[in-house]
């Protein structure tokens, strides 16, 4: 009988990739990103095991959706308090804060669990054309 390989942690080497949100829809780049988060794009994927790469995201604030989402799409946050839930437009949040738009549809494609919140802080997102991650070498998403 033949055992399943599992890779181990000394085996994997992370490499760095870079994403251009340029003029792309927000959910075809989230889920691209997604599965590279998760390593799906490697032969040794192996589910609950870090097999991914970091991901740099540059001009998050160029992203695209289609039909009436800028206004329509609402993201919604709670005080805690009595009646405090506060909602803002697709249209705002990606003048205010671009980032967080392609944050939220990336952990909405990675597991709700601890794993998740791992593989989310593999991801580097930018608003503008620069990033501080030259010295990493990121090689660019095909």
């Amino acid at each position: 009988m033949q055992k399943t390989y599992i890779p181990k942690a000394s085996e994997l080497a992370n490499e760095w990739v870079l994403v251009d949100a340029n003029d792309q829809l927000l959910g075809r780049i989230a889920a691209q990103i997604a599965s590279v988060l998760l390593g799906k794009n490697k032969p040794q994927f192996t589910p609950g095991v870090d097999t991914g790469d970091f991901v740099v995201v540059i001009n998050a604030e160029a992203v695209r959706v289609t039909g009436t989402k800028m206004e329509d799409k609402k993201y919604f946050h709670h005080s805690g308090h009595p009646s405090g839930i506060k909602g803002i437009t697709l249209r705002r949040q990606l003048a205010n804060h671009p980032d967080r738009v392609l944050r939220n549809a990336v952990w909405g494609m990675l597991p709700h669990n601890k794993f998740g919140r791992h593989l989310l802080k593999k991801l580097k997102i930018y608003a503008g054309p620069e990033h501080p991650h030259a010295a990493q070498n990121p090689r660019p998403l095909n």
